[in-house]
């Protein structure tokens, strides 16, 4: 049993998205201290918004308690704030932990 040649059109895409991922991935061992804490960064940010979310819908059916909210709330602003120090501090924007998924959209709600 021996395999079918792919047809020329599917060879040609499959090249072209090749070269694409090889655009894309930046080795440079200037740069990847950065690049790895940028996926680090969005990560630890997708988390946080989904926490965040979380936590506000949790207040809006009352189901937690003032000093709870309270703690929430703080915590919250504090890692917030260290998300913030830490792109600061690497040289990322907001954005720039925004991955673009392709067709997906944007991994963030902007």
């Amino acid at each position: 049993m021996t395999a079918e040649p792919a047809p020329p059109d599917t060879t040609t895409r499959l090249v072209r998205a090749a070269n694409e991922v090889s655009n894309r991935i930046n080795a440079e061992p200037d740069t990847i201290e950065r690049d790895l804490m940028k996926l680090v960064l969005t990560v630890v940010e997708l988390l946080r918004q989904l926490v965040e979310r979380q936590a506000l819908r949790r207040v809006d059916q009352g189901d937690l308690t003032e000093d709870e909210e309270e703690r929430i709330g703080l915590t919250l602003m504090l890692l917030e704030d260290r998300m913030t120090e830490l792109r600061e501090r690497f040289g990322l924007s907001q954005e720039d932990l925004n991955l673009d998924l392709g067709p997906l959209g944007p991994l963030l709600p902007r």
